[in-house]
């Protein structure tokens, strides 16, 4: 039976979703031979925000490899990823405009989880201090409490989270003004997949990879898929090709279905 949109990632896949992130790394370890072939820009500034829960110590293998590539990589320097708290919200906002000014250049975006959700709010609030914006896993199109397995620990936090928002998510019945890349995976243990599938446009896109939710930060195919996103000329945008040797490890992008009616709900 096929899984319905509105169901949440199937038990197996939750269950074995912090051994098939560690095998993800084996698979980047395994990869490193490759890493002098990946995609290289032109330098430019990057913010990575952590999923809920998690710091920048998630982002390690992430930001080094791309460091490695020649980016100013920055973490977001917050701790631990609660939620909307007051700090939360003022903090990414203070961090991109210090460094938008500090490098004098709009900065790329890279979310994981909910730190994709962040990212996407932060491009809304001031697109011009955002030169694209990559995700991560990111359910930004989540209907339904029951659609994401991190539903009950996310309102544990609840009574600290200054922003309170309703499902569907408002925001995202208008497109990102700037270039925006989804990069989910249909082995998602935490999230529904299709809750991470933008609305493909002229310069938006979903790129399908076979990781776990918690090993998108580090499995060789994701890193590669920023690598080539990052490494776009400023001002310019092409959909992503992966190279034909490494067609077999990006899965045929899905369409997005169209959200189903429900009533609105609140989400912490």
């Amino acid at each position: 039976m096929a899984q319905r949109q509105d169901d949440g990632p199937a038990l197996p896949l939750y269950l074995t979703e912090p051994g098939r992130a560690m095998a993800d790394y084996g698979l980047y370890l395994a990869a490193l031979p490759l890493a002098p072939s990946l995609p290289r820009g032109d330098e430019h500034p990057v913010l990575v925000l952590p999923g809920f829960l998690a710091d920048d110590m998630s982002t390690r293998v992430l930001r080094s490899r791309l460091r490695r590539l020649g980016y100013r990589v920055h973490g977001w320097g917050l701790g631990r990823n609660i939620g909307p708290t007051a700090s939360c919200i003022t903090g990414m906002r203070d961090k991109l405009s210090y460094l938008n000014d500090r490098y004098d250049r709009p900065v790329t975006l890279i979310g994981w989880s909910l730190g994709g959700i962040f990212a996407r709010d932060l491009a809304r609030r001031t697109p011009d201090a955002v030169r694209q914006v990559i995700t991560l896993g990111s359910p930004f199109r989540l209907a339904r409490h029951s659609q994401s397995r991190a539903t009950k620990a996310f309102d544990r936090y609840s009574h600290l989270h200054i922003e309170h928002r309703s499902l569907p998510l408002e925001s995202e019945s208008v497109p990102l003004s700037v270039p925006a890349t989804s990069i989910y995976s249909h082995y998602d243990g935490i999230v529904h997949w299709q809750t991470c599938l933008d609305t493909p446009g002229e310069r938006c896109e979903n790129i399908a990879v076979m990781a776990s939710h918690l090993g998108l930060g580090h499995h060789p195919a994701a890193i590669w898929a920023v690598a080539d996103r990052l490494a776009q000329p400023e001002g310019t945008w092409k959909p992503f090709k992966a190279p034909l040797y490494l067609r077999p490890a990006f899965p045929k992008p899905a369409t997005p279905a169209p959200c189903d009616p429900v009533e609105t709900t609140t989400a912490a």
